[in-house]
C-alpha cells in the first residue's frame, strides 16, 4: 500500500505535466532549428565541419541542443574535436539557455527572437571578468541556417567581434 501511494506521488507530476498543451505550443517558434544539422565554417578556431540537433526532451519542457565540430591540423596546432551540450528552458515564461561543453566552459544564456521570427540571439550573461558570447541563429532557407558565435573582451562587454561564422544544412 505504502509503495503504491509513493509510486503515485511519483507519477503524478509527470501525467500532469506530459498534458500541459503550452509545454509544446511555447517551442512553436523554435521549430525552424529542430533537426539534425549538417555545418561548415570558418573563424577564429579554423576552417572545420560538424553539425548538432535540437530536439524536445523531458516530455517537450525543453529542448536539447548537441553539438560537434572537427578542426583540421595546422602549422600551428594539431587536430582537434569540441563538444557542447546546450539545454534551452522557460523560467517565467523567459527562455533561457545553460550551455556547457569540453573546454570545461559553462554559459548562461537569455534568449530573444527577431520580430520577423526568423532569428534567435543567444546573449550571455554580464559576468565580472570574464568575456561575453553572442549566439545567433538565422533561417537562411526551408532547409538552411546561418550560425554566427560572437565574442566581446571582458572590459568591452558590447563590443563583439565575429568568431565563427558558418551555415548549416538540414539532414534528410
Amino acid at each position: 500500500m505504502i509503495k503504491g501511494i509513493f509510486f503515485a506521488a511519483l507519477l503524478l507530476p509527470a501525467c500532469l505535466f506530459g498534458q500541459d498543451s503550452e509545454s509544446s505550443g511555447r517551442w512553436r517558434a523554435w521549430q525552424f532549428l529542430s533537426g539534425e544539422w549538417v555545418g561548415e565554417g570558418s573563424g577564429g578556431p579554423g576552417q572545420g565541419s560538424g553539425g548538432f540537433t535540437i530536439y524536445p526532451d523531458l516530455q517537450n519542457t525543453i529542448l536539447v541542443r548537441k553539438n560537434f565540430a572537427n578542426y583540421p591540423a595546422t602549422k600551428d596546432r594539431p587536430a582537434y574535436s569540441h563538444e557542447d551540450l546546450m539545454v534551452i528552458y522557460y523560467e517565467k515564461d523567459v527562455p533561457q539557455a545553460i550551455y556547457f561543453d569540453n573546454e570545461m566552459h559553462v554559459i548562461h544564456y537569455r534568449t530573444e527572437f527577431s520580430r520577423d521570427s526568423n532569428a534567435v540571439t543567444f546573449l550571455s550573461d554580464l559576468v565580472a571578468s570574464a568575456p561575453r558570447y553572442r549566439l545567433i541563429y538565422t533561417k537562411a532557407g526551408p532547409e538552411t541556417i546561418r550560425l554566427t558565435f560572437d565574442i566581446a573582451p571582458a572590459d568591452r562587454p558590447d563590443a563583439f567581434s565575429r568568431y565563427i561564422d558558418a551555415t548549416a544544412r538540414k539532414k534528410k
